[in-house]
Formats: structure tokens, sequence, C-alpha cells
């Protein structure tokens, strides 16, 4: 504590030099703070994207084979499957199945591909809390900030909810009428005229090629039967139990006489070609996470996170830098302060332990202003809900409004780091006041 307050009272002395230092060391870690806190909010949206759009929490899905190299990516007698979800899943809160298209969609100006998902809007209870209505300016030049539609009216036959983006490119809005066209395992094409009920605010890069539709609209395009589906979606109670849950029912779906596809953590648009190459017939499970169905995305924050460390570990040498040289001028300029204590008794530990704590008090007060700075601009910066301009970030940060998560443990993490970089910076100098001989230090000061 004596060393302690020593410290403290030799960086009080100093309140210009350490007034600055405090600054750039405390620029840096806001700056940190901030790019963890978009990084954490890349993770949500892809987190909360992922599974409104792509996925649940596990997936049972797979493929059913006429014959050897047709594939379809179809689930058939859903409700045994169902069954056997319901009954062998540990901390399930909800199972709901979604049929799966791909099709051309042409409105009376443009046309573009998109993904269908087929669901029941009654027992989609998630995504009614997830998705929200895009306001007119954002898919029509000049509109108003007015949301139209309601997403409720998919219980309507022959609806359809798009999102933003693909409104904007196909010049609809809610109320038009669109056409889709697709062609059977069969090789017949068939068309279906559906009509927008919703626009939805975009999800990112995900939502660029997604459409909601009732599930009948999938059966009447590809001719399926009620008890056959895209897959099945679970969702839990602790998404991080998702891969222990996955392992669990592949082994009761094998018990139960399934043919089981080996796991690979890929999306299932992505297995076509090995699955047509395989010598079976008839329906193949394939169960995965939802990590798997997005694991394309994963490149997208791998990116950003390495990009954020490259650039505060270049700041944090500068920063090294200035403490190294700032420590070497102080222990010049506290020669005579060192030798008289050194006189007096005090040992080379306690002379290294001094200087060392001035530099962790230092770091660790501007470390911790640095962060709480920070952590208030990035709930600033998303509670403002700032709208993203450019269409390449909005794929990026996979999402239309700008979010940033603040995590507390991230906060904690940054400054422990940056405290200790700069207590390391400091360790040379005071090693060098630590090995000054009294008689020499009290010569020098002379």
């Amino acid at each position: 504590m004596i060393l302690l307050s020593v410290a403290v009272r030799n960086l009080l002395q100093s309140p210009r030099r350490s007034f600055l230092l405090s600054l750039a060391i405390g620029m840096v870690t806001t700056l940190l703070t901030l790019l963890l806190a978009i990084s954490a909010g890349i993770q949500d949206n892809l987190l909360r994207s992922a599974t409104t759009v792509s996925s649940g929490h596990v997936n049972v899905a797979g493929f059913y084979k006429v014959t050897s190299t047709d594939v379809s990516p179809l689930v058939t007698d859903v409700t045994k499957v169902r069954e056997i979800v319901e009954k062998n899943t540990p901390g399930l809160v909800q199972v709901l199945d979604r049929g799966r298209g791909w099709c051309k969609v042409t409105s009376g100006t443009a046309t573009v591909q998109a993904g269908l998902s087929g669901i029941d809007i009654q027992e989609e209870t998630r995504i009614l809390d997830v998705l929200q209505l895009a306001p007119e300016s954002a898919y029509k030049p000049g509109g108003s900030e007015e949301k139209k539609g309601d997403i409720k009216r998919l219980s309507e036959p022959n609806s359809v909810v798009v999102f933003a983006g693909q409104a904007k490119r196909l010049g609809v809005e809610v109320g038009d009428e669109l056409t889709l066209q697709t062609e059977t395992s069969s090789g017949r094409t068939n068309t279906a005229d559906i009509t927008i009920v919703a626009i939805v605010e975009d999800m990112g890069l995900l939502s660029s090629w997604s459409m909601f539709v009732p599930k009948q609209v999938i059966r009447d395009l590809y001719q399926l039967n009620e008890d056959t589906t895209g897959a099945v979606w679970i969702y839990l109670e602790d998404i991080n139990q998702a891969e222990a849950v996955m392992d669990h029912l592949r082994e009761v779906f094998a018990k139960e006489g399934y043919r089981v596809m080996d796991h690979e953590g890929v999306p299932f648009f992505m297995k076509f070609e090995g699955v047509a190459g395989e010598d079976w017939t008839g329906q193949a499970i394939d169960i995965t996470i939802w990590k798997d169905e997005v694991s394309f995305l994963s490149r997208i924050i791998l990116t950003f996170d390495v990009i954020t460390w490259f650039l505060v570990t270049i700041l944090v040498v500068i920063i090294a830098v200035g403490i190294m040289n700032t420590m070497w001028n102080a222990v010049r300029e506290r020669t005579r302060e060192v030798g008289t204590l050194r006189a007096i008794g005090m040992f080379r530990s306690q002379v290294l332990a001094m200087f060392l704590l001035e530099a962790a008090t230092l770091g660790l007060f501007a470390t911790t202003v640095g962060a709480l700075v920070g952590a208030g601009l990035a709930l600033g910066l998303d509670a403002a809900h700032i709208r993203i301009p450019i269409d390449a970030m909005k794929a990026i940060l996979l999402s239309d409004v700008l979010r940033l998560t603040v995590v507390p443990l991230s906060l904690v993490k940054a400054v422990v780091a940056l405290t200790f970089f700069t207590t390391l910076s400091a360790l040379w100098p005071s090693l060098r006041a630590a090995s000054l001989r009294p008689v020499v230090a009290l010569s020098h000061a002379d």
C-alpha cells in the first residue's frame, strides 16, 4: 500500500504527462470497445437472422431420392419425425417445420431468384417477434416513413412476405402481385400468383434471397402431400446445448431405423452434389445446428475480428513506445530520488515494484475510463438505430441498422489486457531504475 501510495503521488506530480498518456491509452481502449461491440452486434445479428430465416437451433432435415441421382431436400412422414423430436429433445421449447423451395420471382418490372420458406404463421410466434415492418422509404424512392402491411396475413392463401431489399429490386409494394415459377423433380414447370401482404426490414445477407409464404404454396408448387416438408426446426432453452442435442438425436434416429447422414458443417444447399453421387434411394435424415447452416458467413466475423485486433495491436505498440520513453525520462529525472530511497534501505525489488505500479495504476485508470466511454458510445449508437445506406455494409453487418452489443466480459478482458501491456511496456525502464546503485545515483544527482 505504501508503494502504491508513492506511485499515485508520483503520477500526480506530473499531471500533464500523466494526462496525455491516460488520454492515449483511454482512446485506444474506447476504440477497442467500440470495435468489440460492433463484432458482438454482428454475431447477434447472425444468430437472430439465422434462427429466423435459415435455421432452428437444431435442424432435422434431409434428402429424398426417387432414384440414386434424383435428389430433393425433403423430409417425409413429418408427423412421425416431429413426434420423435418432441419425445427425445432435452430443453425443448418449440418444434416447427418449414417447407423449402427455390424459384424465379417475377413482378411487372423485374425478376429475381429467391428461396421460399413455407411456414404456418399460427405456430411461428418467434418470427412475429423478430421481423419488423419496413418503412415505405426503405423500398420506395420518395416514400414516407409509414409502415404498411401485416405479417399475420400470411395465414391467407397465396400470400407472401418479402424483405425491403427484394421489394426495392422488384419495384413492388404491399398489395402488389408476384408470379413464382419453379421446376418439380419430375421436370414439370409450375407457377403460382401470390400477393404481398407485408414488407419487412432487411436482416443482412441472409434476407437477400428469402421470402415467406404459406406452406400450401410450397406444396402446390412441388406437388407435395401434407406429411412432407423441408426441415423440422428445433428451438431450445439454451442454444449452447445445440451440438449436444444434435449428437443425441443422431443416435435416436439411427435407433429408429432411419438412414442418418454423416455430419457435415455446411448448409444443406452445398450437399446436393455429394448426395447425388451416393448410391441409395429413399429417405436420409440430416441433422445440423444453426452454425452449420450459416457457416459461409462465419468468415465475416473472423475477418472483422482479425482487422480489429490488427488495428488495436498497432495502436498498442505505439502507446507502448510512448510509455517506455516516458518512463525512461521519469527514471532520469528521479535518479536522485531513487538513490535516496536505496540509501535508506529500499530494496531493488521495491523500486521495481514502485515504477511498475505507476504504469499499472495509470493503465488501469485510463483503460477503465476508456472502456466506460466506449460502452456508453456503443449503447448510444445502438439506441439511435442508425440506418446503413451502403448495401455492401448491410451485407457485412447482417442488418440494415447499425447494431452494437456491449458484452461486460469483453469490457473486462479489454481492460485487463491493455493494462497488462501498459505495465509490461514499463518493465525495462523499471528494471533500469531498480539496478541503479545508491552511490552512483546520488553522485549523478550532484
